[in-house]
Formats: C-alpha cells, structure tokens, sequence
C-alpha cells in the first residue's frame, strides 16, 4: 500500500514519475493531521514563530547541518559557488545554513531560454499549471477554489488576470531558493499582501487547501516584452524568515536577473498570465490534470504564446 503523505512528481529530464524525499516531513505532519498539531497551527503559522527559526539559521553552529542535508538529499554541490569560508571542502565552506540556503548556481550551470515565443521558468521547482484561472478552478486539483482577485487582493489587477493562464512553482527546502525574472521588462507596481506562513508542503494543502490565498505573499506587476503583463507573487511560508528582493524595482530588467530569494524554508512562486497570451508547456497541462507537479530546472521553458 503506498504512504498517503508520498509526494509524487514528473521529472521531465528523466521523463519519470518520482518520489520526493521531504524535509521535515513527521512535523508537517504532525502539525496539519494531529489533534494537538491543528489546536496550536496558529502559533506554528504565526510569522514571530518563523521569523525566530529563521533567524536561528542564521547562526555559525546551524552550518554543522549542511554536511549531512547535502549527503541525505543528495544534492549536487558542485553546481553551485562556495560559501564565504574558503576552505578546501565546499561542503564546510558556508558560514550559516541560510547562506547555504541561498546559495547561488556557478555561472553557466543554468542557461535561459532565448526564444522570444518561449517564458522561462522562473524558478527551479516543482509546477502546476492551468489554461484559464476561473471561478471552477482548483489548486492543487483537490485543493479550493482560487481566483486571481483572492491571490492579488486588487480590484483592478484582478479584473485584469482573471481568466488568464496560472503556474504554481513550489520550491522544497532541499531546492535553489532564487527566483529569475521569465521575460524582458519593467515592473508597473508592486505591494505587500499581509497574512499567515503556514507550510506549502502538499501534505500540508491536503488539510488546509486556502494557503496560497491566507498566506503572506508580494505582488509584483511586470509589463513583459513579449507575454504582456504578468502578476509575479511569492509567497511565504512556515520557517521562512524573509522574502528578500535583490533586483531594484526602480530599473527594468532582462530575462534571467535575478529578483529576489527566500531565506530559510519551502516556499512558493505564483505567476499569473493575460486572458490569451500565454500557455503553460503541454507536459505541465497534462501532468496537473493527473494531480501531479512537474519538476523543470531554472530558465528552461515553461510557457509558449
């Protein structure tokens, strides 16, 4: 019998349906599927009680963790620039676990797409994706109702995406915790949405399925030079002390700079698309319908005209 907490996923470089490896799996769920854990998820999404665990990684004594998170995960180092110890092993080399957290990929190890008809990922992670947001759609597939308005908390932005395309890109603790602007462009505004940092596990949706709508999240309105405007929303969650923006919203921006991190924890990037200008890719379509994420590496294609 499989474990009803298994996250499966395609892997579209392996073109195979994998198993995740989850870290901190017994307290997600413990948290969202125990008695105890739902009488006190208050506390536990309360952005004090993440911004403390957080700020704990912060500490030269939380870099002892990264040896053994590297070899359980199985993660490979050598993709990625060393930390600020310049030691001979880059395993010991970062000072903290957040700054192994935000590591940065080494240069060429990810290239983006350069085909105009082509959105690239923004995100190395895990993906859902939709056609159309309406008043129908569920996210994850058994999950609730969502609708632009309730992701954008804007009258006027939300008019403008609902019925437009969507992705979920969801980034594990394991993965690269940067995200990449998808097109050429400027931003046209940009505010916070206040709210709770409960986990983006799907172990976690499956109990409380209004996450993405409850919360804390920033909004970010790109005018693209090829896929029009899109809504860039990261949102927050549990033990994720900060959601930093590294890209000055003043300038605009190519595709691939980078436009912010998330330090300590899983979290998630939303885009939503224009009525008709955008389409998530077909494996991405087909895989959602089977309740599954696809897994596509940073700046590769996510979406076409």
């Amino acid at each position: 019998m499989s474990d009803p907490y298994e996250i499966r996923f395609y892997n579209r470089y392996t073109d195979k349906i994998e198993v995740e490896k989850v870290y901190g799996h017994k307290a997600v769920e413990f948290a969202y599927n125990s008695m105890l854990g739902k009488s006190i998820a208050g506390l536990i999404a309360s952005k004090s009680v993440s911004k403390l665990y957080g700020s704990l990684q912060d500490s030269p004594r939380s870099a002892k963790k990264v040896p053994k998170f590297i070899k359980d995960f199985e993660i490979n180092i050598d993709e990625f620039e060393r930390g600020s110890l310049q030691r001979e092993d880059i395993n010991h080399s970062y000072i903290s676990f957040n700054e192994f957290f935000i590591r940065k990929f080494k240069k060429g190890k990810r290239e983006f797409i350069s085909a105009q008809e082509g959105l690239a990922a923004c995100a190395e992670a895990r993906y859902f994706g939709y056609d159309k947001v309406t008043d129908e759609l569920k996210i994850p597939v058994k999950g609730s109702y969502l609708k632009a308005l309730d992701l954008l908390e804007n009258e006027k932005w939300g008019q403008i995406f609902e019925g437009g395309s969507l992705v979920v890109a969801r980034l594990c603790p394991v993965d690269y915790h940067r995200y990449h602007y998808p097109d050429d462009g400027f931003t046209t505004n940009s505010y916070p949405v206040k709210g709770n940092l409960h986990s983006v596990n799907p172990i976690a949706l499956k109990h409380r399925p209004n996450i993405f709508i409850k919360n804390e999240r920033r909004v970010s309105i790109l005018d693209s030079e090829n896929f029009g405007k899109i809504a860039f929303i990261e949102v927050g969650a549990t033990c994720v002390g900060k959601i930093v923006q590294s890209f000055d919203e003043k300038k605009s921006f190519k595709r691939g700079d980078e436009k912010g991190y998330f330090l300590f924890g899983g979290s998630t990037v939303i885009l939503l698309g224009e009525p008709g200008r955008w389409s998530p890719c077909e494996d991405i379509l087909k895989n959602t319908q089977q309740g599954l994420e696809t897994y596509i590496k940073l700046g590769d294609v996510l979406g076409k005209k």
